[in-house]
């Protein structure tokens, strides 16, 4: 990693590197923390830790800059862990292996962590830095923001003192975010009953793998394949001709990441083996052709495995491939407002078999509560037809655009000036933590700028170094033309 410290802007990139030696999934970012306030108070600057576990760090403004509205610059200090399947690597104590690749940071074999280690890379930056002119300055670095936006909820008024705040979590050079998705966590749950597996079954792994997977949010108008409905419309299209019994099936690891793999075990008459066999290889080639562009490389694979003692009933089976089949998933609706970006979506992220029950869950995004709310609807009546248990936690507002937002004017302005050309004002499909700001901070101006990350959320994850001098470049020249406090 040695090559990412040598990088332009070597402030930003430096702080990178150590960010990336030491592990922060999700729910695990106490290390980390503790590391940054450690360097904070030997710097001599003032660091709050809060209830929840959020760090609010305050640097004094440069000289003559006083009297310049306060400015919060805000990112998330934890990171999605996901692998590759021929990866080993504990998220928990394993640095991330990131390498140069061009003009791209890549990781290898995992997920990077650009999101949103970049946007902390830039404010750890700023304030490490004694030559960037800044009016006051804070930095809000929140807690689990990947799954489940803890830090976020968990912000109480008052903490803050800023006036403006720059959310560091957008992914596309170029773009400024001034509006984002609100969403909601959905589960599933059904009981599991077993019975003995018949002594004369062959036994079998389906298994979907090769798939991209990526952000269910930034990435879910792309058609890409979900490995767990794919698994799940085969599964229900052969369970009778074939007579095919269930043992176990899993899928995906986050609910805000699109499933790339997905397997069942399953049994079969050992008079239906070939059958099989010519279905599975039947059904890849439909789903190469299907997804020939948005996922060229999907695999559906059949291999021997031991009997298991015993399979999934027939009323369990039922229930759950009817689920699965019929669950919605991508794309509910494009925005009618902002054309180009999708209002309402729902991944089905996550399969699991434990010893009693089976769990799915979902990730279901909207601009609007009422589409939010739509989809809640649906999936509550999916559960009274399959007569599963739904549940909804962890809702979260989206972020209501402003379009008399002066930051958003100064931003807009600034990089036209510096590029010589017009960004693009966006509303993101995804969870920003702006729209949980809004409510202890209801007056905070808010915007979100960043570099270009492309495949979050996947062990494809890789960051554009080019574009992190480009957002280093505009966050800089903001600092500069912060305008003066009324």
């Amino acid at each position: 990693m040695s090559q990412l410290s040598q990088l332009a802007p070597q402030p930003l990139w430096q702080w990178f590197e150590k960010i990336c030696a030491i592990p922060r999934p999700s729910k695990h970012e106490a290390a980390l923390s503790q590391f940054i306030q450690d360097w904070a108070k030997s710097r001599g600057l003032t660091v709050i830790e809060d209830a929840t576990g959020n760090l609010i760090i305050r640097k004094p403004a440069t000289a003559g800059m006083e009297d310049r509205k306060g400015v919060v610059i805000q990112a998330h200090m934890d990171m999605v862990p996901q692998a590759n399947a021929d990866k080993v690597h504990d998220f928990t104590k394993d640095p991330i292996e990131a390498w140069v690749d061009g003009d791209w940071v890549k990781a290898n074999g995992t997920t990077l962590g650009a999101d949103n280690g970049i946007g902390m890379s830039s404010a750890l930056a700023i304030l490490e830095s004694t030559d960037i002119a800044h009016g006051p300055l804070e930095v809000l670095l929140t807690i689990d923001e990947e799954a489940g936006m803890t830090g976020a909820f968990g912000l109480q008024a008052g903490v803050l003192q800023g006036d403006i705040l720059i959310n560091t979590d957008s992914e596309q050079e170029g773009e400024i975010y001034m509006g984002c998705a609100g969403g909601v966590d959905a589960s599933f749950t059904l009981p599991l009953v077993k019975q003995a597996t018949a002594s004369n079954a062959q036994a079998f792994t389906l298994t979907i793998s090769g798939l991209k997977g990526g952000h269910s949010g930034v990435n879910i108008h792309l058609g890409r394949g979900n490995a767990n409905k794919l698994l799940a419309r085969f599964l229900f299209d052969h369970a009778d001709d074939l007579g095919l019994a269930l043992s176990n099936i899993t899928g995906g690891s986050l609910r805000n990441a699109i499933p790339r793999e997905a397997q069942a075990t399953i049994t079969v008459a050992a008079d239906k083996a070939d059958a099989l066999a010519l279905a599975v290889s039947d059904y890849q080639a439909v789903l190469r052709q299907e997804l020939a562009v948005a996922d060229a490389d999907v695999k559906f694979s059949l291999s021997p495995v031991a009997l298991p003692a015993e399979q999934f009933d027939a009323a369990t089976q039922t229930q759950l491939l009817a689920v699965l089949h019929a669950c919605p998933n991508g794309v509910i609706r494009m925005s009618d407002e902002v054309v180009g970006v999708t209002e309402t979506s729902l991944n089905l992220g996550v399969i699991t078999t434990n010893s009693d029950n089976i769990v799915v869950l979902c990730l279901i995004r909207s601009l609007i509560d009422s589409g939010r709310d739509n989809v809640c609807s649906q999936l509550a009546a999916l559960g009274k037809l399959a007569k599963a248990e739904v549940k909804f936690s962890g809702a979260y507002p989206g972020w209501k655009p402003d379009n008399n937002s002066e930051v958003m004017a100064i931003v807009r302005d600034t990089y036209q000036d510096i590029y010589h050309k017009e960004p693009v004002i966006m509303v993101i499909h995804a969870g920003l933590e702006c729209g949980l700001f809004k409510e202890p901070y209801p007056t905070m101006d808010m915007v979100s700028i960043g570099p270009t990350i492309r495949y979050p959320h996947s062990p494809d994850e890789q960051v554009n170094i080019t574009t992190v001098g480009q957002y280093w470049e505009l966050l800089l020249a903001v600092l500069k033309r912060i305008p003066v406090k009324a």
